[in-house]
């Protein structure tokens, strides 16, 4: 059975009580923040998309550690800005895009032969592509 609770982003959210679901999401946040961490210093793993992924499985499972995501002095000015709705930097869309077509362009023709996979692929890149394009570019403020 699922309760509503208040996140400090003024937005309802679900918390699981299921002690086996919200351990798995307790863990797959923490290795989504690892990897967003990681994504900091290697040029070829997305940060921002780990980020964001730790902290929707943070709050469906720890209203504490969402909120450390959040207010953490060097991972929160990352994606406050995303989940304020006020998009991304430049350079995080630029590098996203760039992942995502190097990424499905290498599955689309090493990895995948049927060709409707292979255009279901390449639909998926230009759909999010465009959603990438439309958010708001900020400044980043040191």
């Amino acid at each position: 059975m699922l309760h509503n609770r208040v996140m400090t982003s003024s937005q309802e959210q679900l918390k699981p009580i299921n002690p086996a679901l919200r351990w798995t999401l307790l863990i797959s946040g923490f290795l989504a923040t690892a990897l967003g961490v990681l994504g900091v210093f290697l040029p070829v793993l997305p940060t921002v998309p780990f980020l964001l992924l730790a902290l929707a499985c943070f709050a469906r499972s720890s209203e504490r550690f969402y909120n450390w995501l959040l207010d953490h002095a060097h991972l929160g000015p990352i994606i406050r800005p995303y989940i304020n709705g006020q998009g991304m930097t430049r350079a995080s869309k630029v590098k996203a895009i760039a992942l995502v077509w190097a990424s499905i362009s290498l599955s689309a023709f090493y990895l995948v032969e049927t060709d409707w996979v292979r255009w279901l692929l390449l639909l998926i890149s230009c759909g999010v592509t465009l959603y990438l394009l439309q958010l708001p570019a900020i400044k980043v403020e040191n």
